[in-house]
């Protein structure tokens, strides 16, 4: 993939654009144009640094740079996609081989293009001393969650609390006291936020599907603290309960109808990355899961295998095989028409009623039923994708995921290690509900893999396939799989003194194979 360069110049070129124009209303003010105190007056000053605050939670452009930050590490390690690629001999992630110049890039565009512009929104309104300014700030802290979970979800310590000081800049948080700074925030963003409903001064800035809809910003808040309570719920029962119950019982409520994604205005990258490059096909979990269930929204996701030898199947690829060329597997199922358009999710309803689900099996209050749910996150991610039959699929108690069968080598074959059904079954044991609902969610969360993978190791489900080859020299076990990411590159070069106290944050040493904070072995319950 020569698509694929080890640096990018276009987050820190925007940021010194940002930085360079204190002295340009002296220089080169126009009276005949809009002055800076009329931008001010429209909080252009403010609304300008949401941009590449939204269009770098995923980095949607050059397409390289989405393949490195998401693509080529939560996609694959989800079981949504594998490459058919052998990149670097097939030495590479997928193998176990991490590739620093690739896995510093979602590090990269956060700080590079999150976190300082939600600075510079922070003091652009402290020193305009708009009281109204405020829900600025609250809504860039929203966005800044966004990114910096998932960052931290790669990694582990991020740095976060104390970023905005200069003497501090560098220190890094533990995740646990990461995700405490995110349930602050949000909390305080949902409860300050109230008092802006109805506001529409964010209207011109929001590149989301909320439309500048400050109550339902709110909302999308309150369904983050869910998601993030949950993803916490093993390591800390109390606070993952007492969050989970917050959002629960929150006026703010919860998204229902309404999916969160962002307009960009570029092609989805991911058309480029499986279209044009042919750089990466579906996984085999993916082939097990949505052929056994005969789930129709295969037809949504991928396209049917152009080899004619598969005879129009959906044929996946198993994550850490071996493959000498890219002809091999070329011809497996590349992605389908949920890549189109110029949007990228960052939530939907059906996520958050598997989230619902969930509570309601582990007893919170104001979650309801565990079926209900689970049945009304099965309805919704259909809908959301113009799927019929979803009556007859739920009501189905017999399919399960098929074994997986490698098209041309049965080395690669491999059964799968359980047997859930659809129909919800409300007399299982709780793990047996749980993988129904983890199932489902995972199905529906697609294409994001960065998602996916936080939840397959925080639950264990669904059950993906160990590498076939597994190149860590030992630091990644095959049977547990990849936990984190290892730290920067450029950090250890930069900021070296930190990252090592920041190793100390972890539960092993800085390698794929340590689990996160909220990363519990055993049971779920």
């Amino acid at each position: 993939m020569n698509k694929i360069i080890k640096y990018t110049l276009a987050s820190f070129i925007a940021i010194s654009l940002a930085n360079c124009t204190s002295n340009f209303e002296d220089i080169n003010t126009d009276p005949n144009g809009i002055s800076n105190e009329s931008l001010t007056q429209m909080n252009n000053h403010i609304g300008g640094s949401f941009t590449p605050m939204f269009l770098n939670v995923f980095n949607v452009t050059p397409a390289w740079n989405f393949q490195l930050q998401q693509n080529l590490i939560g996609d694959v390690y989800s079981g949504y996609m594998t490459p058919p690629t052998p990149f670097a001999g097939n030495v590479n992630n997928m193998t176990y081989s991490l590739v620093d110049g690739w896995n510093g890039f979602p590090w990269a565009d956060a700080y590079g293009s999150v976190m300082p512009f939600a600075l510079d929104i922070k003091n652009a309104v402290e020193l305009g001393g708009d009281p109204a300014g405020e829900k600025f700030v609250h809504l860039s802290n929203i966005v800044r969650v966004s990114a910096m979970h998932r960052v931290s979800d790669i990694y582990g310590p991020i740095r976060y609390a104390k970023f905005d000081d200069f003497a501090t800049t560098g220190e890094y948080d533990s995740q646990r006291d990461a995700y405490n700074a995110f349930f602050v925030e949000l909390g305080a963003a949902i409860d300050a936020l109230k008092a802006f409903e109805g506001d529409s001064q964010f209207i011109p800035f929001d590149m989301s599907s909320l439309g500048g809809d400050i109550a339902m910003w709110r909302t999308y808040a309150n369904s983050l603290r869910l998601r993030l309570a949950m993803r916490v719920v093993n390591v800390d029962a109390t606070l993952a309960k007492t969050e989970g119950e917050k959002a629960l019982a929150s006026d703010a409520g919860l998204l229902e109808a309404t999916d969160m994604y962002i307009n960009t205005g570029f092609a989805h990258p991911l058309t480029v990355i499986s279209g044009a490059w042919g750089d990466i096909r579906m996984g085999a979990e993916m082939e097990s899961i949505l052929e056994g269930f005969d789930d129709g929204r295969k037809e949504v996701y991928f396209q049917p295998a152009e080899d004619p030898t598969l005879n129009g199947a959906y044929k996946g690829i198993r994550m850490g095989v071996e493959i000498e060329a890219k002809g091999q597997y070329g011809a497996h199922s590349a992605l389908g028409s949920v890549i189109e358009g110029e949007t990228i999710q960052w939530m939907s309803a059906a996520e958050v009623y598997f989230l619902r689900a969930e509570a309601a099996l582990r007893g919170w209050s104001g979650s309801g039923t565990a079926q209900a749910n689970y049945e009304e996150g099965v309805k919704a991610s259909f809908a959301q994708h113009g799927v019929g039959g979803v009556d007859v699929y739920l009501a189905d108690n017999t399919s399960t995921p098929n074994d997986f069968v490698d098209a041309l080598n049965a080395v690669n074959d491999i059964a799968y290690q359980g047997d859930v059904k659809i129909a919800y079954d409300a007399a299982g044991t709780n793990e047996e509900q749980l993988e129904q609902i983890i199932t489902q969610k995972w199905i529906a969360m697609f294409p994001d893999g960065q998602e996916a993978w936080s939840e397959f190791r925080r639950t264990g489900y669904p059950r993906i396939f160990p590498v076939v080859v597994n190149n860590s020299g030992g630091t990644i076990d095959t049977d547990v799989q990849i936990r984190r990411i290892n730290f920067v590159q450029n950090e250890l070069n930069t900021n070296g003194d930190n990252v090592e106290i920041a190793k100390g944050y972890l539960n092993g040493p800085d390698t794929g194979g340590t689990r996160l904070w909220w990363d519990i072995e055993g049971s779920n319950f």
